[in-house]
């Protein structure tokens, strides 16, 4: 029997609707509610020491190691840039990414889903961005999954995506969706971003055969649309 004190997502309906969803909140301020005797002073993030950050192969969440057997599912690259708010391109730039694999399933201890796990998807990748600040990962398209403790919705098929640069003083967090995606129309959490411009950031665009284009702006006007970690 579901537990009737947990809100359907259907009530997921006001500009508020990310606030009573745990874990997803846009924005939001992480300072301490009360003083503190001593507050670490932030500072700028960067330059990374690049040698040995990224090894071969990090790139491709599809396969375990280096010409390994390959995950099951549709194969696709991600691609794109980083630019800044005047649309000039972030170099060395780390993008950390994650995903479930074809049917939902995460490699993660927590997932107690039924699904089976993929076990030659390496399911996280990283990369440092170009000189152009341009970065590709290759995977396999992730499934849909239900979303335990609110009515078990379906999350649409998505690849979360962390963002460490120079100057940015933590990591941004956003998740990459899928055009044409059924589910995309009804999803809390995209749903939940109020600026139709800022949520039609998160949808990739789709190259055809199998290629999709996530560019990621960090500051500005068109500023990517970023959760806050929790």
């Amino acid at each position: 029997m579901k537990d009737k004190s947990i809100p359907h997502p259907s009530v997921y309906t006001d500009k508020k609707r990310l606030e009573l969803i745990k874990g997803y909140r846009v924005h939001e301020q992480r300072t301490p509610s009360k003083p503190v005797h001593v507050v670490t002073p932030s500072q700028t993030l960067g330059p990374f020491f690049s040698l040995g950050l990224v090894q071969p192969g990090d790139d491709d969440l599809a396969c375990r190691t280096p010409g390994g057997p390959r995950a099951e599912g549709v194969p696709i690259t991600v691609g794109g840039r980083v630019l800044d708010q005047d649309g000039r391109p972030v170099r060395k730039a780390l993008i950390e990414v994650w995903q479930a694999n074809c049917r939902g399933k995460y490699e993660h201890p927590d997932d107690v889903t039924p699904q089976p796990p993929d076990p030659n998807l390496k399911a996280f990748g990283r990369a440092l961005t170009a000189e152009d600040g341009s970065y590709r990962f290759r995977s396999i398209k992730p499934g849909a999954y239900p979303n335990p403790g609110y009515d078990d919705w379906m999350r649409p098929p998505h690849i979360h995506f962390s963002v460490f640069a120079a100057g940015v003083m933590q990591r941004l967090i956003t998740q990459m969706y899928f055009p044409g995606e059924a589910l995309n129309d009804i999803d809390p959490i995209l749903n939940g971003i109020e600026d139709l411009e800022a949520r039609a950031s998160l949808i990739g665009r789709d190259l055809g055969g199998g290629d999709f284009e996530f560019n990621i702006v960090l500051r500005g006007k068109a500023e990517t649309a970023f959760l806050v970690d929790s």
